[in-house]
């Protein structure tokens, strides 16, 4: 008999179906089982009757267009579904009133079922999916971190740290998981090279699932980083962890891994992650940006290109005073080169299946996950953005709007540096004491009070970026396949976006708060032409925020200086100024 109707409460209903089969191995509509490879989560792991409730949701193989909800007395209804990109292609729905009691879930695609779900509210929970890092647990992992920072793309998004983000339960469907009120105080700090991996552990200790590190080497100017045999960590697959159980894991990963560990030669199998190929099909969200200087990016989503809409490709990245951003792809943020210091590029995380890691050749040949590839190796520089263009804008774009497109991500990290700076400002005055300076390449990479305030790599990224911007009617000289130049030559359009340029140059600002805190707006003429020789040298945090913004005793805005770094660091920054200069970073 169908159970009695009972008084409804407030009840959200979030879903996110991990489907891996093709719409004629759909799963008849009698049964309410997975399929050979598809998933339907739920969280909480223990639902209960009134609290909120939510059921993630991702598809590999197509997306989704509608899920039926059908409560403890029989009734159906159509959840309205809100769509993620793909693959993996997600599907979010909202429901509000439940009842204690079974609860059917159907996942429909072209009217067939697709995949089905019974969650019986207030009668217990279970652990989900198969305990291993499984095609269908890794698409339920990219379709987290897509929903974690899934935002318009035209807001900026930006987080002191990653702790706000987990402990939003908008964003972070994981959020009190195991009902433990086990992220309240949740302590989430991880650096650029670290994010990737607390991200990965999280998820892990929620779904309880073994995670695996290790050990490497930074590398060599000659040699990319070695690693060592992997740390495979199980304390979270064995029975619920504690939250304290999360810091002493995460603590331990943070303190194990660093810049290095995604920087391994494309074939070596002994790494944490694998190259895969440049496919829009391979690309999902969680991939790693490795670029070969040591900063690592984190795909996020995919924004398809519209009609007089470019498409973008999203990723976040952590700073080393913990904040995250996001931005979009480009050559101002995703460094690329060939060099045999690095295994640069984009890479997944090797899947830990059956207590092993998976290798290269089992990846090659493997079901459902992107495939092992080392397509990325040889690639100019030039032919890599190329490729990556193409794939974000398969129908190419008219050369105004790639204008605008690659302006807007400058004027990006320029905000995201007046962060930076200020943040570097505070600590000064809260720490009055000079900051080390370390000697040579290390500038780029140490630890300490430098490598949180000051900016070497930021102001590298920086200026290339400046050139990449002024260099674009090159580009549309040399690539005017990438472009919708109807029938117009590629002359005169890369003519008429040099004056484009210097029309934007003073149409666009930025402002910093100078050191007796009044504002100070620059135009980006300002910075691009007239001071961008002075921010080869405005990366240390011992100078003034004037002398960071490129000010000089010439300028009006210097007015209000009042420090200046010491007479052997100012030597040495102009020693290495021509690595500045020339946006190379020097061997280690």
């Amino acid at each position: 008999m169908p159970m009695p109707h009972i008084p409804v409460f407030l009840f959200r209903v979030t879903l996110l179906l991990a489907s891996l089969v093709t719409a004629d191995q759909a799963v008849a509509a009698t049964d309410c089982h997975a399929g050979d490879a598809v998933r339907i989560w739920t969280a909480p792991q223990r639902p209960l009757p009134g609290d909120p409730f939510e059921i993630m949701a991702v598809a590999t193989d197509a997306d989704l267009d509608e899920l039926l909800l059908t409560d403890p007395g029989g009734r159906q209804t159509s959840l309205r579904g809100t769509r993620n990109g793909g693959p993996p292609w997600s599907l979010y729905g909202t429901l509000f009133r439940p009842s204690a009691g079974v609860y059917r879930i159907d996942a429909m695609r072209n009217g067939r079922l697709a995949a089905c779900r019974e969650v019986n509210i207030g009668g217990g929970g279970e652990r989900q999916g198969s305990g291993e890092w499984d095609p269908a647990t890794q698409a339920f992992y990219a379709a987290w971190i897509e929903h974690l920072f899934n935002a318009p793309p035209e807001q900026s998004l930006s987080f002191d740290s990653l702790g706000p983000l987990l402990r939003d339960p908008e964003r972070n469907m994981l959020f009190n998981y195991l009902g433990a009120g086990e992220d309240n105080r949740l302590p989430a700090d991880p650096d650029c090279a670290d994010l990737a991996y607390i991200l990965r552990a999280y998820f892990a200790w929620k779904l309880g699932l073994p995670v695996a590190y290790r050990p490497c080497s930074r590398g060599s100017r000659n040699s990319p980083p070695r690693c060592e045999a992997p740390m495979i960590d199980r304390r979270f697959a064995r029975a619920p962890a504690s939250a304290q159980t999360f810091r002493e894991v995460s603590r331990r990963i943070m303190d194990t891994v660093h810049s290095g560990s995604g920087r391994t030669a494309l074939h070596d199998e002994s790494s944490d992650f694998y190259p895969v190929p440049l496919t829009r099909e391979a690309l999902w969200p969680g991939t790693l940006f490795a670029d070969p200087y040591g900063h690592v990016m984190i795909l996020v989503k995919w924004v398809p290109q519209r009609p007089g809409q470019p498409g973008l490709l999203l990723a976040v990245d952590a700073q080393p005073d913990n904040s995250v951003t996001r931005k979009r792809f480009w050559e101002g943020t995703f460094l690329f080169t060939e060099t045999p210091s690095a295994g640069p590029g984009f890479k997944a995380f090797r899947p830990l299946i059956g207590g092993r890691l998976l290798s290269n050749r089992a990846l090659d040949g493997a079901s459902g996950l992107p495939p092992y590839s080392t397509g990325q190796a040889g690639l100019a520089p030039a032919d890599f953005y190329a490729r990556l263009e193409q794939l974000i804008n398969p129908d190419g774009l008219d050369p105004e709007t790639a204008y605008e497109s690659t302006l807007a991500a400058l004027m990006e990290q320029l905000e995201t540096r007046v962060t930076s700076v200020d943040n570097g400002e505070r600590y000064v005055r809260a720490n009055p004491a000079r900051i080390v300076m370390p000697g040579g390449p290390a500038i780029f990479e140490t630890i300490g009070p430098w490598e949180d305030y000051a900016t070497p790599s930021r102001d590298m990224r920086l200026l290339i970026a400046m050139k990449v911007l002024a260099g674009l009617p090159e580009r549309i000289r040399r690539y005017p396949e990438l472009y919708v130049l109807r029938g117009d030559s590629p002359q005169n359009a890369a003519a008429r976006i040099e004056r484009l340029h210097e029309q934007r140059l003073d149409e666009r600002f930025v402002t910093y708060t100078r050191s007796d805190g009044s504002p100070w707006r620059l135009s980006l003429r300002d910075i691009v032409e007239d001071r961008r020789e002075r921010f080869e040298v405005a990366y240390n945090p011992n100078d003034c925020v004037e002398r960071r913004w490129g000010a000089s005793p010439e300028t009006p805005d210097y007015a209000t200086c009042r420090r200046q770094a010491p007479a052997d660091q100012q030597a040495r920054m102009a020693e290495y100024r021509t690595w500045f200069r020339d946006t190379v970073r020097p061997p280690r």
